[in-house]
């Protein structure tokens, strides 16, 4: 079942950074793209290496005390069942983790991320809630647990993170499509999870088994690591390359995109004096809570030299963006305003 190649898709410098076994997107790979992250540049977080698994002989089991009608479905049944499309931001919990370091000077440990561990698809598959549903959950049913079909990671076998039931009954996809097409290796193919608004690693790839118990479950995914994180925080980014270089006093239309697990991003502001003030962006395209909102901004650049843009959003929650963010033992969850650095040249 299993490949050697640690992320099957090609990973051009233009479009990612990477991180050993795992990809971040170059935010300015988006500029001028849709509102969609095309499925070549969205980012790959991988504990070990993507596997090969063959559908003819994949299936998904149901099973658990939590279910009164335990079962397994092939991935043509799961095709034939009830689908949903979905358009959902999928981010890492450590999104933003080298921040801490370079913009507070507290470096964390784990993977350095900058910006680019997310990405917003649109998502096809069965709603979890039909298949429970169909498993004939029980009342007394706590929590869910998908379990992924990739290699054991270390000592602590395969990844896999327990869902609340409330969650897992809500809004969940259970996906075999992304971007209009069958689900590429790296993201998850034949099946994966996609929980709109948690932390990534509840959107188990390759997904083969799911567990539903009638007490509460416990897993490295939710104890040893990613403990005490669900829902990701609001976040903002820029379209634009990382010391950018960008000309004096010409025009410059600035493009963005912000996003927050707790609800609808409402207000988007961007300084460019190092958030003594804030200008109001304006929002374009689809504004999606469990997507992001794209916003654009024009700024005339009235200094030469070296200098960074703030962006700060606001949600439907009343969270805001601050200068700094609480230190994370573990780096999850970084939501300050991130200084973009630019320099501002002559024309």
């Amino acid at each position: 079942m299993y490949a050697t190649a640690t992320i099957v898709k090609p990973l051009p410098p233009e479009l990612f950074r990477t991180h050993g076994a795992s990809a971040e997107m170059r935010w300015d790979a988006m500029a001028g793209q849709g509102f969609h992250t095309p499925t070549d540049r969205f980012f790959v977080r991988n504990h070990t290496f993507t596997p090969s698994i063959d559908p003819a002989t994949w299936q998904l089991a149901i099973h658990g005390d939590g279910v009164r009608c335990p079962g397994a479905y092939t991935y043509d049944q799961l095709r034939a069942m009830p689908a949903r499309t979905l358009d959902a931001a999928i981010e890492c919990a450590g999104n933003g983790r080298r921040f801490y370091g370079t913009q507070q000077g507290e470096p964390a440990p784990g993977t350095q991320w900058g910006l680019g561990a997310i990405g917003v698809a649109r998502w096809r598959g069965v709603p979890l809630r039909y298949l429970l549903e169909r498993s004939d959950i029980s009342a007394r049913a706590v929590d869910v647990l998908p379990t992924g079909l990739d290699a054991p990671f270390e000592h602590h076998g395969h990844v896999r993170r327990p869902l609340p039931v409330d969650k897992a009954m809500d809004d969940v996809l259970v996906a075999y499509e992304m971007n209009g097409r069958p689900l590429p290796p790296d993201h998850g193919f034949p099946v994966r999870l996609v929980v709109p608004g948690w932390v990534g690693i509840a959107s188990i790839k390759w997904l083969g088994d799911i567990e539903v118990a009638t007490r509460e479950l416990f897993t490295p995914w939710n104890t040893e690591f990613y403990r005490d994180v669900t829902v990701n925080p609001v976040k903002s980014a820029l379209e634009l390359g990382w010391n950018a270089r960008v000309p004096f006093g010409r025009p410059q239309l600035l493009r963005g995109r912000s996003w927050s697990g707790r609800g609808r991003v409402v207000k988007v502001e961007v300084s460019f004096d190092d958030g003594r003030t804030w200008r109001r962006a304006e929002h374009r395209g689809p504004h999606l809570v469990s997507a992001w909102l794209p916003w654009h901004i024009t700024w005339v650049p009235r200094r030469l030299g070296e200098r960074s843009i703030l962006v700060r959003a606001t949600d439907a929650s009343g969270a805001t963006q601050q200068l700094k963010r609480p230190q994370h033992a573990f780096g999850y969850h970084f939501d300050a305003a991130v200084r973009h650095p630019i320099s501002v040249i002559h024309g």
